[in-house]
């Protein structure tokens, strides 16, 4: 129930330790270490196995390079039922073998992959995870000055230290898709820059149909300009926070509003492109109508996770004591809130899609499915959802620091896998798995984006004291 009535909220500033920065340093080493030895392993198993394929009779190479994608179009025509059966069945059958030869060599090519397509998977992987972690971070601070919301005030300086990600998630995430749009990208940039003549026989009537968005532009300066956008907006609000705290009243606080509601809007329309351009268009051929509030779920989830996570960190070190069970509860009833929503996007989609069995649609589910990316698929509904509800239902869990940090574990490594799962198929294919890269490298970004945070929050007081909300939140009562 309550607690007893804060009248104050005193200033504290967190001192960041050599110890802490030590311990962040051997996990960024570490990362390093392991993304090597990840590489060197990919380059050795795929030496040995151009080795055995030079080396294999000379009809088994056909087999072998037929694309992924080919074998999941062919189930996805097949499940449309008899009729698309006796169409391939008027097919002559030296016509058929002669396309399905000629479309093998052509595709198969492309579709094979290297250490270079899964290094650049795995950096789009954990450069869009964090950028998602610093943008959620953003929006909910824009979100809590929109709704006029004081229960979260106290962890506005959290808040703002996780956003301040965002420059670094910006300049990196537009270095590995300028660097490796021909390997993540590969089913349409090169062939949006061929610019493939109608009469081709190379020609296709999908990607033609996209060129508009599916572009050089759009790709390589829509997307960096999207996210200066959210910086941008970012810049300015901070801005505002420290007025405030420097100069007190309610003009800046007023100001925020303001911008909150205006990054609220451009955010809902510019998230939008920007999955469809960085994510969905990984599957060029693919479409769904709902895969950007899927990102956003993936996004916000996450986000407040993190923030759960700094919070309760800070706390068992001695700060931020002012914030009461009654926050942390909220924090907890937010993330098991939004692990429904996210089962929920995840069912109106797959659902959709299986019960439509649209050939261009269900490829992506087809591809997913097969034997080497189901269990990571089953896996990923068990942590993303199954698991977090489980374990967040009770009201005590929610309000538990260690339950919390085994659930929001759970979560975060349940969405990373989610991304995997966007991206793999996509990108690398069937020789996609967790290994030393993927461990590594994202031991690598998690060094440097907690040593960032940490770094960002050691800068300022804790606590925004000059924030209308602030005894509002440091007195708040859920009543249950």
């Amino acid at each position: 129930m309550g607690h007893h009535h804060i009248s104050e909220v005193n200033d504290e500033k967190f001192v960041f330790t050599g110890r802490t920065k030590a311990i962040l340093g051997v996990v960024f080493v570490i990362g390093l270490i392991l993304t090597f030895i990840g590489v060197n392993q990919i380059k050795h198993e795929g030496a040995e196995s151009h080795d055995t394929e030079a080396n294999a009779p000379e009809h088994s190479s056909v087999a072998t390079d037929i694309p992924v994608h080919a074998v999941n179009m062919q189930d996805g025509h097949d499940a449309h039922g008899e009729e698309a059966h006796a169409t391939h069945d008027n097919v002559p059958e030296h016509a058929s073998d002669a396309h399905g030869e000629e479309h093998a060599a052509e595709a198969g090519d492309h579709d094979k992959s290297t250490w270079v397509h899964r290094l650049f998977a795995n950096l789009l992987l954990n450069s869009y995870y964090f950028l998602l972690i610093a943008v959620a971070a953003l929006f909910f601070l824009a979100v809590n000055y929109a709704a006029n919301a004081g229960w979260a005030t106290l962890l506005k300086r959290v808040i703002e230290s996780i956003s301040s990600f965002l420059p670094v998630a910006v300049v990196i995430l537009t270095i590995v898709i300028y660097l490796g749009k021909d390997y993540i990208y590969k089913h349409w940039f090169p062939y949006m820059e061929a610019k493939v003549p109608e009469e081709s026989p190379q020609f296709d009537k999908i990607l033609d149909s996209k060129s508009w968005f599916l572009s050089r532009g759009w790709l390589l300066v829509g997307v960096p300009t999207i996210m200066l956008i959210w910086w941008a907006f970012r810049f300015i609000l901070v801005r505002f926070s420290h007025k405030e705290d420097e100069e007190g009243g309610l003009a800046n606080f007023k100001k925020s509003i303001t911008f909150s509601a205006a990054f609220l809007v451009v955010f809902a329309f510019s998230f939008s492109v920007l999955s469809w351009l960085v994510m969905m268009s990984i599957d060029a051929h693919w479409y769904s109508t709902i895969y950007s509030v899927y990102n956003f779920a993936i996004a916000f989830v996450t986000g407040l996770t993190v923030i759960c996570f700094f919070t309760l960190f800070l706390k068992s070190k001695g700060y931020m004591e002012v914030v009461s069970d009654e926050v942390i509860h909220d924090i907890g009833k937010f993330m098991f809130a939004f692990s429904i929503f996210w089962a929920y996007i995840f069912i109106a989609q797959f659902l959709l899609i299986w019960y439509a069995n649209i050939a261009e649609e269900s490829i992506y589910f087809t591809r997913r499915l097969t034997p080497h990316f189901k269990y990571f698929f089953r896996t990923n509904i068990v942590m993303c959802f199954a698991l977090p509800f489980l374990i967040l239902m009770m009201r005590n869990a929610k309000r538990n620091p260690k339950v919390l940090l085994v659930a929001g574990s759970i979560i975060l490594l349940g969405h990373w896998l989610d991304l995997f799962l966007m991206i793999m198929p996509g990108t690398v294919g069937e020789s996609a798995q967790i290994g030393a890269l993927e461990i590594g490298l994202t031991m690598t970004f998690a060094g440097v984006f907690i040593f960032w945070v940490l770094n960002n929050l050691s800068k300022r007081n804790l606590y925004p004291k000059n924030h209308p909300y602030l005894l509002e939140s440091a007195n708040h009562d859920v009543g249950v």
